[in-house]
């Protein structure tokens, strides 16, 4: 069982020692549903691997917070432990910290240790690090839109105790070539398709990335290649090559412009776009907004990467990230997070919601 009374750190420690990669979060999604249906005062449902509590208690205004249970792959560094004031282990930054701040409020509030300002909506959802069609939240967007409803929503995503708006989108798109099969040992008879995709490497190397001003914020775009594919046998011309690319781009896109873009970039080649997840504008200039803001520091800056800020954003709620993790250390063998860090961004929560 998860003890959401205990402090943070060793909240985030249990999280971690229990194995959540994408597609295999039931357990963990089984242990956060039994601890929060401890809390009488808490509404709990569960939609597949999402779960869902929610209050009640007739306030004017509602903040969703929501995290997802999973982790890219582990990497030899499950179970957790702590080194110094470190906190070591798969998740540790992205997200299990968060996460443990997400539950210890959830803790507080059905305690009645800590008496909202607002009414709740705690989310956690599963497949968060894999394409977007299997987002769990993203799921429940499309299905039950009305699940997810509030003046602004709040992702526990690593920001290292900063607010960051807004987020990046992010397109993922084939870039093939072809030529002719032949016999290595006579070459002049075919037509080699991996040379054949050098000019598309040469268009990568040579790309020059925007950076861009949103509301504010400065968001930086990249253009990357992040696989090459072909080859048929050490003695046969190649007669199919696929450089997968991924574009990081700024709020002011939308995911078509995005895909126009690419495709525009890659001109004469054939370009399928296989994965697409929209940008997210900041969204700090609502009054709720600026009041989180003031509660936790009052400084900002641009999500560079995506998070599910974007889906919010989709339905018209304003959604911003914070939380204690290190955004750079994130899927890293040497994931870690510092125990103080995530006792100070449990605080501000604790600040932004009395």
């Amino acid at each position: 069982m998860l003890d959401l009374a205990a402090a943070a750190g060793a909240l985030t420690a249990a999280l971690v020692d229990v194995e959540s990669v994408s597609g295999d979060e039931d357990r963990l999604a089984d242990l956060v549903e039994a601890a929060l249906r401890r809390y009488p005062s808490l509404s709990i449902e569960r939609d597949g691997n999402v779960i869902l509590a929610r209050t009640s208690l007739g306030r004017s205004e509602r903040i969703v917070l929501a995290g997802h249970l999973d982790t890219v792959p582990i990497a030899g560094n499950v179970p957790s432990h702590v080194q110094g004031g470190t906190l070591h282990g798969c998740g540790t930054a992205d997200m299990k910290s968060g996460l443990a701040v997400l539950l210890r409020l959830a803790h507080l509030v059905g305690t009645q240790a800590l008496d909202p300002r607002v009414d709740l909506t705690w989310v956690c959802y599963d497949c968060e690090e894999v394409d977007a069609a299997r987002n769990g939240l993203g799921r429940l967007a499309r299905n039950r839109p009305e699940a997810l409803q509030g003046d602004l929503a709040i992702l526990l995503e690593p920001t290292h105790g900063i607010v960051e708006g807004g987020c990046q989108g992010t397109l993922r798109a084939l870039v093939r070539t072809t030529g002719v099969r032949a016999h290595s040992a006579r070459s002049w008879l075919g037509v080699n398709a991996i040379h054949a995709a050098a000019p598309v490497l040469e268009r990568l190397a040579t790309y020059q990335p925007r950076a861009v001003d949103v509301d504010g914020l400065s968001y930086r775009e990249g253009l990357n290649a992040v696989a090459i594919a072909g080859g048929v046998a050490g003695n046969v011309i190649p007669d199919e090559c696929t450089v997968t690319v991924n574009f990081r781009f700024a709020p002011d896109r939308s995911e078509a412009q995005a895909a126009h873009h690419v495709q525009a970039v890659f001109d004469g080649f054939e370009v399928d776009v296989v994965d697409s997840a929209p940008a997210a504008r900041p969204g700090l200039e609502g009054p709720l907004a600026q009041a989180v803001l003031a509660a936790i520091g009052g400084e900002a800056r641009a999500k560079l990467g995506w998070t599910d800020v974007a889906r919010f954003g989709e339905l018209g709620i304003p959604a911003l990230n914070f939380g204690p993790g290190d955004p750079n250390l994130a899927h890293k063998p040497e994931e870690h997070v510092e125990l103080a860090r995530i006792a100070q961004a449990e605080a501000a929560m604790v600040r932004v919601l009395s």
